[in-house]
């Protein structure tokens, strides 16, 4: 089978940042779908993984944690799928990533892939659906009400890839004012269409801008990016026992100053579940299906925003180059070998 890979870190303008080689076809085994993969998408830690970590020796890495494709063989545990059905999911972070033709991925991370959206649309959803219904339901517990304070949050990042996504699932399943950052016009206009109540410009200090709107202090601030540059405007702007969720790295978090406040503070990392095999990690499936009922019904829709042509190393270098210069909207998708 056709896959891509490399064999060490590199810069993305390097040559054999990422190559084309020809690899074994896998077998199914246990919970494991073969997959057919039709199309993908690029998120932050592909470009973060190829940039730092390298393979065993001796051994290719392929990256991808976004695919929808089709199933053409199935392990002999596997219960809820079969060959021929059109799924979406965005895999594990300790196998073979899916940017190859096929890929072997748990059905209990997996959904069936929205009737109502083409291999590539729906390969735009995956992980930042996981991240940002995690992070909402899971996390932050947006079901649970501060008390006595503004049922709102703040998304930083909105225009993002998880952004886009969290906007719609808060305000498809939650009654919240939902306040988005987006700094260019391009990105505002975006967020406001995707159903942000407020949009505020995280080039500049977040609080007075939250306190400007009249609304009160948010309960809940969910960080997509950038938490170094703006923690001081989220200790000052959160409710008092508010709830705050992050998914970057930043190089240093220092929490002290929630103390005053009594916020909570939590991380979201989606491959957690299929990472350590948590006995819960069939909630993946749940939230995906969950999902796609909510595309089929037309109450969100795919964050796809950028085609970079078929899967294969020159156009994955393309798509990493636009991810990585930190002003995407929305999601990159290839399609097709």
């Amino acid at each position: 089978m056709r896959a891509v890979a490399y064999k060490q870190p590199q810069p993305i303008s390097a040559e054999t940042s990422l190559i084309d080689i020809e690899l074994p076809t896998p077998e199914a085994k246990g919970h494991d779908l073969l997959v057919e993969v039709k199309a993908v998408s690029v998120n932050p830690v592909d470009v973060k993984i190829r940039a730092n970590v390298a393979p065993s020796e001796g051994e290719y890495k392929i990256l991808g944690w976004d695919a929808a494709g089709i199933v053409k063989a199935v392990g002999p545990d596997v219960t809820m799928f079969k060959p021929g059905d059109e799924v979406f999911y965005a895999g594990a972070i300790n196998r073979d990533g899916s940017n190859a033709e096929f890929h072997l991925v748990d059905e209990r991370i997996v959904g069936a892939k929205p009737k109502s959206l083409d291999f590539p649309a729906a390969a735009a959803l995956p992980l930042t659906s996981i991240t940002a219904y995690e992070a909402l339901f899971d996390r932050l517990k947006v079901q649970d009400p501060v008390p006595g304070v503004a049922n709102t949050i703040l998304i930083i990042g909105g225009a993002g890839g998880v952004g886009s996504i969290a906007i719609q699932i808060a305000r498809a399943l939650t009654d919240l004012t939902i306040i988005a950052t987006a700094s260019r016009p391009e990105t505002q206009a975006w967020v406001k269409e995707l159903g942000a109540h407020h949009i505020i410009d995280h080039s500049k200090p977040l609080a007075p801008q939250i306190a400007a709107l009249g609304i009160g202090a948010p309960a809940f601030v969910f960080s997509t990016t950038n938490t170094s540059d703006h923690i001081g405007s989220i200790v000052e702007a959160i409710a008092p026992q508010g709830r705050f969720a992050l998914i970057d790295d930043p190089k240093t978090l220092d929490v002290v100053p929630f103390k005053r406040k009594a916020v909570s503070i939590h991380w979201e990392l989606m491959f957690t579940r299929p990472l350590f095999n948590t006995a819960d990690q069939i909630e993946q499936h749940k939230l995906l299906t969950k999902v796609a009922e909510l595309v089929d019904a037309g109450k969100i829709r795919s964050t796809l925003t950028e085609t970079a042509g078929a899967i294969n190393a020159a156009n994955l270098k393309k798509a990493h180059a636009l991810v990585e210069t930190g002003k995407m909207k929305g999601k990159v998708v290839l399609a097709g070998f």
